[in-house]
């Protein structure tokens, strides 16, 4: 079954999203923004797309419209964008409920949020991607999930209050593990040492960690409560004291742990 789709936003996931989509037999035909020259971008990547700077889609033949723009913006998108009768309206979002959608034209409302960090220009394997679904209505659950198992076998159904600890879980598991990643750079480039000297040991830590689980991985000076050693780290990032506290917070969690 293949579907004609809208989307709301040209952003990092439509980026990704919409010729993912394509790829698989679907149609998009338009992309809307409030920046046409954002909107283009997407449809140059796509066949027969049009791009829109007008949230009037009542002529549209798209059945299912992709709301994919930041998270502050989806009321005000939702309430504002004219659809069709029987249209689908979902949105991307990991934190904010399906009810966010209930004062918008949609006839059905529904979630289809692709977990994963989108970065724009960055490859990346959709088939891989795991997609948490939500609907109040069966048969548009059913839609959803043959859209998303188009794109790949990682499919789940996730109620709005779940999919809140989902996203928070990602933020720990991808954002702060990222930012911990930018905070060893720092620390590197700041000694005049080659960052590559770590990238080994990074890889194996997350393999390991996704083989074994996090627990059993733990290695370090604070899981072996070598006390002289964190107290030496300590002292030498005082030249930081938000990073001394960040290093004593998490040593600590994880000696409690």
């Amino acid at each position: 079954m293949t579907y004609k789709i809208a989307f709301l936003g040209a952003g990092n996931v439509a980026w990704h999203l919409a010729p993912a989509l394509e790829n698989a037999g679907h149609q998009i035909t338009e992309v809307y923004s409030r920046n046409l020259d954002h909107a283009k971008r997407v449809t140059g990547r796509l066949y027969t797309a049009t791009p829109k700077d007008d949230l009037d889609f009542s002529e549209s033949q798209a059945q299912i419209f992709i709301l994919a723009v930041k998270d502050d913006a989806i009321p005000e998108v939702a309430d504002a964008v004219i659809l069709p009768d029987e249209s689908i309206l979902v949105h991307t979002s990991g934190s904010l409920p399906l009810d966010i959608l209930n004062y918008s034209s949609a006839t059905y409302t529904g979630i289809f949020y692709p977990l994963q960090s989108f970065t724009a220009g960055q490859k990346m394997d959709i088939s891989e991607v795991s997609f948490l679904l939500e609907s109040d209505d069966q048969e548009i659950l059913k839609i959803l999930k043959k859209l998303a198992k188009s794109l790949s076998h990682h499919i789940y159904t996730v109620r709005s209050k779940d999919r809140k600890a989902v996203h928070i879980a990602a933020v720990f598991a991808s954002n702060f593990t990222n930012h911990m990643i930018r905070i060893a750079e720092e620390l590197m480039q700041r000694q005049g040492l080659d960052f590559e000297m770590l990238k080994p040991l990074i890889v194996e830590t997350i393999s390991k960690s996704l083989q074994i689980g996090a627990k059993k991985a733990q290695t370090g000076p604070a899981i072996r409560e070598d006390y002289e050693t964190l107290e030496e780290h300590h002292r030498f990032l005082n030249y930081n004291e938000q990073l001394a506290e960040i290093y004593r917070l998490i040593s600590q969690d994880i000696i409690d742990s």
